[in-house]
């Protein structure tokens, strides 16, 4: 997650101003149709299948040469990323075609980075942004996000960098669906495609297996991702490697318990609470009125407040001083006995490590983290056991939520490129298990998808389709 401080600060937003010039240019896929099928009560019918992926327009926002980058690095504190930048960067904010949370048709938009270097083939790292409030601190739009820095720092050391923004943050309409990890799993699959349209125009082929990371929110958004990309949601794509980064991969066992033993700080608990519960709400239905959840008179504040239009620093002046002040006894008694609508939520959204990575996986967590307690990484590490998959946790140190991603992006982009570099990424999955998820996604949905028990498969079901269209000046 990604919190604000209690002076009005994000603690995870570097200040820094690293602009680029900003031009038109337009990109286009040809239409075309699919049929997804709805699977398990999380996932209400889909409206019928849009061309996923389909790039509507790729404007460019960012560009650097490889000095400009690293200094800008350094002189913000980064100077463990700068050395890792090797190549200029041309960054892309692209707004494409998705679904939403009801399966029906939507857009969405993410930031691209390329390399400046003449490699026709360049392996893509995706990474998932955490937790902002405003829309206009996603990626694709604020030159200080997480999601843009290790953009341009992944696009630096080679890669092709990619960012989505999730559904309705940056340019997306509508609300966020803030945790919920099928959509961000969707919107993300969603943005690769749209990558290989715009990696092609720009000259290059990106390599079919995806090196996934994310922080905070990203963490279970890259899992779930992951899971999605190995039983066969695209076939031009595989996972490769997964490092997630301070992960919230189980609400209801690490964040909820840390909450109200103190080990969260008060000032995160405010802000994540209602967020989170405002978005479920509009999934999951956990209740009819603000006043059940909500003591007055953050009833009628906190929907106004987490619309995606308020600054941070609004936000937080209006956040309640402790979970006890923000919420109705009867609600912080569901939270302590979770039940009905929020207990199913929950158990679908917390088995974004209920499966077997067929590839090198990473945890990276810190024991001082007081947002996304440490308990979430040892929590996803016995989830990945129990499948037979044994992972190392990687304890950065004691220190806080944001410190955790500035300590831990440098080792896991060091890690990608060494296994880039020695060819040691081999999925080792079935000859059977591939022939089945092939045949699955060709009939337009996925049977076999161990995923479908977090609300995955009507979300991935449709694949990616068209041929890219000369529909105006190179993007």
């Amino acid at each position: 997650m990604y919190p604000i401080s209690a002076n009005g600060r994000r603690r995870g937003t570097w200040h820094a101003r690293l602009a680029g010039s900003i031009a038109a240019a337009a990109l286009a896929l040809t239409a075309c149709s699919a049929r997804a099928e709805n699977t398990g009560p999380s996932v209400p019918a889909t409206q019928g299948c849009v061309c996923r992926g389909a790039v509507i327009s790729a404007v460019p926002v960012a560009s650097f040469s490889a000095a400009k980058l690293a200094a800008g690095l350094k002189s913000i504190g980064l100077g463990s990323w700068s050395t890792l930048v090797h190549y200029g960067v041309d960054g892309y904010r692209v707004l494409y075609r998705t679904i939403a949370v009801d399966g029906s048709p939507a857009t969405a938009s993410g930031l691209i980075v390329l390399p400046r270097r003449a490699a026709p083939t360049l392996r893509a790292v995706e990474f998932g942004h955490g937790t902002m409030v405003s829309r206009r601190d996603a990626p694709s739009v604020n030159p200080q996000s997480d999601g843009r820095l290790a953009g341009l720092v992944a696009a630096s050391a080679g890669f092709a960098a990619v960012a989505p923004d999730y559904l309705g943050l940056g340019a997306g309409p509508g609300f966020h669906p803030f945790m919920h990890a099928a959509s961000e799993a969707s919107a993300s699959l969603d943005m690769l495609r749209a990558s290989l349209a715009i990696a092609a125009r720009h000259g290059h082929h990106l390599d079919p297996q995806v090196f996934l990371t994310g922080f905070s929110q990203g963490g279970p958004a890259a899992m779930a991702l992951g899971q999605a990309l190995q039983h066969g949601a695209d076939p031009r794509l595989r996972l490769g490697a997964l490092a997630p980064v301070s992960g919230t991969y189980d609400i209801a066992h690490a964040e909820i318990p840390a909450m109200f033993s103190g080990q969260i700080a008060p000032t995160s608990a405010t802000l994540y609470l209602p967020y989170w519960l405002l978005a479920w709400n509009r999934i999951y239905h956990l209740y009819q009125r603000p006043a059940q959840v909500f003591r007055a008179p953050y009833d009628r504040t906190m929907p106004i407040l987490f619309d995606g239009y308020h600054t941070d620093d609004q936000v937080t002046d209006g956040l309640a001083p402790t979970v006890g002040a923000l919420l109705t006894p009867a609600f912080l008694r569901l939270l302590h006995h979770p039940g009905g609508a929020l207990l199913r939520g929950l158990r679908i959204n917390d088995a974004t490590c209920d499966w077997h990575p067929n590839v090198p996986v990473r945890l990276y967590a810190a024991r001082g983290d007081r947002d996304s307690v440490i308990a979430n990484a040892r929590h996803c590490q016995a989830a990945l056991a129990a499948h037979g998959a044994h992972v190392p946790v990687i304890d950065v140190g004691p220190v806080a939520h944001n410190p955790s991603l500035e300590r831990s992006f440098p080792r896991l982009l060091t890690w990608f490129q060494h296994l880039s570099q020695t060819h040691r990424v081999r999925s080792v999955t079935s000859h059977r298990h591939r022939s089945r998820a092939r045949a699955a996604h060709h009939r337009g949905h996925l049977q076999a998808f161990p995923g479908r028990r977090i609300g995955l498969a009507a979300y991935v079901a449709c694949s990616a389709c068209g041929r890219l269209a000369d529909a105006g000046p190179g993007g």
